[in-house]
């Protein structure tokens, strides 16, 4: 949630050579029946009948659906919508921004990262940084030559109207609270916290009560999301093994920073029982997100990459079989959110930027 839950890809500066595991087979589907002409598809992604662009400039993601599919919220830091970081922005599902902004809808202060709507459709709950300082935080990108992402310790989740009005800090816990997303089931959030030592991950009531540790091992759990029935969860997670690598996570943890460059994706019941590994990839396994029919999950990866990237959609079924490649760019397709009614695919993408960097946001309609 690069989510992060957390901070986008800088695809330009993501030159890391990581280690490969053995060739994994990866099913690419063959095209049976006409896909629409579209300029924004590549002719491989067989899954794509249409698709849209929303944004064009800036860098934009995490884009999560009311419950209703007929908004979204999302994060951007386009500087031609004057903020200088991260924050939230509402948006109907059949709109575009190439000169308009949308309308903001968290503080304009700090920085802002996973908002995600309750589901009475008035509300949603996001993270921000505001209360330690209105201005942005600092965001490292790199520490001795390594890829890092920040977690804030001013890191706090807010539920706020669709005015931008918080009516309710839910977290108030010393050290980071984020990622928060809301059960399909409509009766809990899962979320990420320090409050252990450890970036771990928690559910809560939606009113911030009965705080539940989901998690308890050494490394780092985040971006969770709620299967479609509300009984399981899936999130990445870079889980520390050697001494080296142990040390490595726990001095950088101390300077409130991880490094994602190795991560893989864990599936649990929504109380933690039955934890197990889903990918065993090698590099980058993340943004995970649970297929309509909940039997499958969406997620982003580099491990066909030999120098970080390009990130590419993959399907995978929950036994961790059949695995299969979405997309086909060439750079970066990550954040992939289903609308609740299975229809559509949000997700964010550097197709189409130019050669750039620019993030955006496209909507696509998905078939099986």
């Amino acid at each position: 949630m690069l989510k992060h839950k957390l901070i986008y890809i800088l695809i330009g500066t993501l030159l890391i050579v990581a280690c490969k595991k053995e060739k994994t087979t990866v099913i690419n589907k063959k095209i049976e029946t006409p896909v629409v002409k579209d300029s924004l598809i590549y002719p491989e992604e067989v899954h794509f009948k249409s698709i849209r662009q929303v944004t064009f400039g800036g860098d934009n993601a995490e884009a999560y659906w009311s419950f209703d599919d007929q908004q979204l919220i999302f994060q951007s830091n386009f500087s031609k919508w004057n903020v200088s970081c991260d924050q939230m922005f509402l948006m109907n599902a059949d709109q575009t921004f190439d000169s308009i902004p949308p309308p903001m809808i968290s503080t304009g202060k700090g920085r802002t990262t996973c908002a995600y709507f309750l589901p009475d459709n008035k509300h949603f709950v996001y993270g921000s940084t505001h209360l330690g300082d209105e201005k942005c935080p600092d965001a490292p990108l790199r520490k001795n030559g390594k890829y890092v992402w920040p977690i804030y310790d001013s890191y706090d989740i807010f539920m706020s109207d669709l005015q931008g009005n918080i009516v309710k800090q839910l977290t108030t816990e010393k050290g980071y609270d984020a990622e928060a997303t809301v059960s399909p089931k409509g009766d809990k959030i899962v979320f990420t916290s320090m409050r252990s030592g450890d970036l771990e991950l928690y559910t809560m009531n939606l009113d911030g009560s009965d705080v539940k540790q989901i998690t308890n091992e050494l490394g780092y759990d985040g971006g969770a999301f709620f299967s479609p029935d509300g009984t399981k969860l899936i999130f990445r997670s870079s889980r520390p093994k050697t001494k080296e690598e142990i040390k490595a996570y726990k001095d950088l943890l101390a300077q409130g920073l991880v490094e994602p460059t190795e991560m893989e994706l864990y599936i649990c019941n929504a109380d933690g029982s039955d934890l197990r590994q889903l990918t065993d990839l090698g590099n980058a396994n993340w943004s995970p997100f649970f297929h309509p029919s909940g039997e499958k999950i969406l997620f982003s990866s580099n491990f066909e990459a030999e120098r970080g990237f390009p990130f590419n959609l993959y399907l995978i079924d929950l036994d961790g079989k059949n695995l299969e490649r979405v997309t086909h760019g060439e750079t970066f397709d990550a954040f992939p959110v289903f609308s609740n009614d299975g229809k559509k695919l949000a997700f964010s993408s550097n197709r189409n930027n130019g050669g750039g960097r620019d993030t955006n946001l496209f909507i696509a309609e998905w078939q099986d």
